[in-house]
């Protein structure tokens, strides 16, 4: 995992111009959303994830409970988009978004 400054600010230099993968509505982290959530952190390591659930401590507990479930690290959290990062054991040079930059 990351934590300098640094690292993370590169990361969420990587993350601006990607596009959320997963929306997680109403019904939350359903079992085919979190599959989708671990695929997508396995083939891109760096991830944007939309949230369109209720007020702040709702988005809050939802973030946390994608990072324990998933091992992944929040880089940043603007709005209703999570960015976050979980480094892949063998990543792909054609779908990584680290490595493609």
């Amino acid at each position: 995992m990351t934590s300098s400054a640094a690292e993370k600010k590169h990361l969420r230099r990587l993350g601006h111009n990607l596009k959320p993968i997963v929306t997680i509505a109403s019904k939350g982290l359903t079992e085919n959303v979190g599959a989708e959530i671990d695929r997508a952190l396995n083939d891109h390591e760096l991830i944007k994830i939309k949230l369109s659930v209720g007020d702040r401590a709702a988005k809050k507990l939802l973030c946390d409970e994608i990072c324990t479930s998933y091992s992944a690290q929040l880089v940043q959290s603007i709005g209703h988009i999570l960015l976050i990062y979980k480094k892949s054991k063998k990543p792909n040079p054609k779908l990584s978004n680290l490595l493609r930059q």
